[in-house]
């Protein structure tokens, strides 16, 4: 994955120091949202892998699917002694806003917004989402970029040592999914890829009407948190396979997309991997069987998942 190019970005919303701008529509788990004014706007592109964090953590990370471009007229802020936009906004000081360039110093109640064209931005990274709230610090994240002391709020990360560092903090997490799916967005089968999204929820209820209201790892469980899970990577062959997936409870089919969960092809039973040992709502499933029986198409799918995910296998739970 020498070749995966990342990106460090900060989903601040509306919780901005800066009074310069006024933010943009940020929703870390769908989209992110710039404009040209900001240094590296040009830089993220479909395929590369999104990393999102706010001032304290970690928020997340996906994979870039598309990128949305537009024209607006952005309002601005400026310090109306000496023009600088580094203007912030103090919380308990009156004057509220001071500019903070050297030798200027200019204290203002408020202050005049000006116009500028703009191109914008807006990612969509929903379908590949993967929640790492808090797993790391704004700090550590900084210090993984290529330039760890620029300021900018979009820096290109070293993804190969934020995979090494994600699989070393407490609770470590694969990053496998989110491997797949750049492999895939950049590999020339992006239109395959966007076809498999959009065939999901044909595929879910073919698998409500094979299965009810059944998690396969669970058992029963009420529709609006079930789930059609592939047991493949990503559709690699751009279809939806029959024998390809299972319905699962959200939770479950997260899990089992990054290797924490996943059935011993040789027992059919369940594994829950050891990074999951403190969580008893998971590991009371380990050594359990599934609830469906596999087709033997599923038992080929759930074995490459085992071998992907289990080199080695774990000492059990």
């Amino acid at each position: 994955m020498g070749d995966t190019t990342a990106w460090l970005v900060l989903a601040a919303g509306d919780d901005r120091s800066r009074a310069s701008n006024d933010g943009y529509d940020d929703f870390p788990s769908s989209h992110y949202s710039w404009d040209s004014k900001v240094p590296n706007h040009e830089g993220p592109k479909a395929g590369h892998v999104i990393v999102l964090r706010d001032k304290h953590r970690l928020l997340g990370a996906s994979v870039i699917e598309s990128i949305k471009h537009g024209k607006s007229e952005k309002p601005t802020y400026r310090c109306e002694k000496c023009g600088s936009s580094k203007v912030e906004v103090r919380t308990r000081m009156v004057p509220p806003i001071k500019c903070y360039r050297a030798g200027c110093g200019a204290e203002f109640d408020q202050l005049t917004p000006r116009m500028v064209e703009v191109v914008t931005y807006r990612t969509k990274h929903d379908v590949d989402w993967m929640d790492l709230y808090g797993r790391m610090s704004s700090k550590q994240l900084r210090e993984l970029c290529l330039q760890p002391g620029s300021q900018h709020s979009i820096r290109e990360l070293d993804y190969d040592r934020f995979r090494e560092a994600i699989g070393s903090v407490p609770a470590p997490t694969t990053l496998s999914r989110i491997d797949a799916a750049a492999e895939y967005v950049t590999s020339g089968h992006k239109k395959a890829y966007v076809r498999v999204r959009v065939g999901q929820e044909a595929f879910r209820g073919d698998l409500l009407t094979r299965y009810g209201n059944e998690c396969a790892f669970t058992g029963n469980a009420p529709p609006a948190v079930l789930e059609a899970a592939h047991l493949y990577s990503y559709a690699e062959t751009g279809v939806h396979h029959a024998d390809g997936g299972f319905l699962m409870r959200r939770d479950i089919h997260r899990l089992f997309d990054e290797g924490l969960l996943a059935v011993d092809p040789n027992t059919l039973h369940i594994d829950v991997h050891p990074n999951l040992a403190d969580y008893d709502e998971y590991t009371r499933f380990h050594g359990k069987p599934l609830h469906p029986t596999p087709t033997k198409g599923q038992r080929e799918w759930l074995r490459r998942h085992w071998e992907q995910m289990r080199p080695t296998s774990p000492e059990a739970v």
